[in-house]
């Protein structure tokens, strides 16, 4: 057999690999299909733009609660089972009939989508030692970066030859082949926590609160952040996650152990994910507004010069990730940080009459500190928590990714259309040069999170923090 003589080990990290490859092209492939969907069918843009959005919302709202049933259950079966219900509703969407099938199948495949991020990190964790951690989620950070890169490029490539159904039937046969290799590659986990109850309270306290906080940081710069129903959903927020900490503060068995942010490495390592994913998503927001809008660029040569970030991710991750097994995990996150920041200082510079190498060169800086940045702050967050609390833990890191995506976007989104409105000659550069400002000062404050957390035992693994 061909995988007789490869370790266990890595034949798992091939089965997550799969998919994070497969949730990477799904995420993007689906934005080059909406102008086909609504002109076939039929629908406004408004409904259309949920196509996107109700795949959010969902896969926000559940991360945490996934999460968490990993760690009762087992992170391998709520893992295949969302892979199943991931390709089963892939499918239902390549059969929709009118928009709003379309927008309930892509609740469902949200649902599996949730199942398969917020415990891709725990099997990992479980899977190899502290002092390969980094090299492994390094590997598998080449396949998100792959599948970012390939996602609008596929998802143009099959719309053009088939139709835009053909963007979700492609992950039939893809996950299928990931249910395969998860069933036979991934090892069964020890009991933990299995005499522990779901918080399901929690669950939807956490859900309505992460899904009121989405809509209005997601419809905050177009319905205008002082709109009745803007300032209802974020002060709807504040008000249920103040009852979320009150809840999990006197529950014996929380959906979210609090206790866990006690954990300096652990609270200060959410932060610096948070920062970091908001810069990172600022700039996927904003630089195409600067090239298509501002520069008069084509979309293929947009598409061609956003390509120079994920590259450079995909080369320098795996290389961190592996270096930060041997040096620690402290400093590779503190200098990605700084190089990110560094580099959204010189996407501010940019202006009317910038070189296009000047552009390529921000899209450069940004991505290499991305990739010296991402792996080794996983790894430190994913070893601050205890072996029986790496559901909740992966789902945290999965979470941090989306408010730092709604945060990058809400903020950038609000100053950028605050600018336009002045309606000056120089308006969009004067709104993209002060996001990536505000972007770069987040980063900066992230070198301040990553430097202030506390230094883990055996480069970065803190699982006797919290005990076993």
């Amino acid at each position: 057999m061909i995988f007789a003589r490869v370790e266990r080990k890595w034949l798992v990290l091939i089965a997550v690999a799969t998919g994070s490859l497969m949730g990477a092209i799904d995420i993007s492939i689906a934005n080059v299909a909406l102008p086909v969907i609504h002109r076939e069918l039929g629908s406004t843009v408004a409904m259309v733009e949920w196509v996107v959005s109700i795949y959010l919302l969902v896969v926000c709202a559940l991360l945490l609660s996934f999460g968490r049933l990993g760690d009762l259950r087992s992170h391998k079966l709520v893992y295949i089972w969302g892979f199943v219900v991931f390709t089963i509703s892939s499918g239902l969407c390549g059969l929709a009939w009118n928009v709003e099938a379309l927008i309930f199948a892509r609740g469902l495949q949200a649902i599996g989508a949730a199942a398969i991020f917020s415990n891709s990190q725990a099997i990992l964790t479980g899977n190899f030692p502290p002092t390969e951690r980094g090299r492994a989620m390094g590997l598998q950070a080449i396949m998100i970066f792959v599948g970012q890169m390939m996602g609008p490029v596929l998802g143009g490539w099959l719309i053009d030859h088939f139709n835009w159904r053909a963007v979700f039937y492609i992950n039939l046969p893809v996950g299928a082949l990931a249910v395969a290799l998860c069933i036979i590659f991934i090892p069964r986990e020890k009991r933990h926590g299995r005499k522990e109850p779901f918080d399901f309270v929690g669950a939807v306290i956490f859900g309505t609160a992460f899904s009121m906080l989405l809509i209005g940081l997601n419809q905050g710069y177009e319905r205008g952040w002082l709109s009745p129903e803007i300032l209802l959903a974020l002060i709807g927020t504040i008000v249920l996650l103040v009852i979320f900490v009150w809840w999990e503060s006197r529950r014996k068995h929380p959906l979210l152990h609090l206790e866990l942010f006690k954990v300096r490495l652990f609270s200060m390592t959410v932060a610096s994910a948070i920062f970091n994913y908001m810069g990172v998503y600022t700039i996927t927001f904003l630089i195409p507004f600067y090239l298509i809008q501002g520069r008069e660029l084509t979309p293929s040569r947009t598409g061609l010069l956003l390509m120079i970030q994920p590259a450079i991710m995909s080369v320098s991750a795996p290389i961190f990730g592996a270096l930060s097994d041997r040096i620690g995990t402290r400093r590779p996150s503190m200098a990605g940080m700084a190089m990110l920041g560094c580099g959204l200082v010189v996407m501010a510079s940019l202006g009317a009459n910038s070189s296009m190498r000047m552009v390529a060169l921000g899209l450069a800086m940004t991505g290499l500190g991305n990739g010296l940045f991402m792996v080794p702050n996983n790894s430190a967050l994913m070893g601050a928590a205890p072996r029986h609390r790496q559901g909740v833990a992966s789902g945290v890191l999965a979470t941090s990714r989306y408010i730092g995506m709604i945060l990058g976007v809400g903020v950038s989104g609000a100053v950028f259309t605050t600018m336009l409105a002045r309606h000056t000659a120089t308006a969009l550069f004067d709104g993209v040069r002060m996001g990536f400002i505000i972007a770069a000062v987040a980063c900066f404050v992230g070198v301040i999170t990553c430097s202030t957390r506390d230094l883990p035992a055996h480069h970065g693994d803190g699982m006797s923090a919290l005990g076993e």
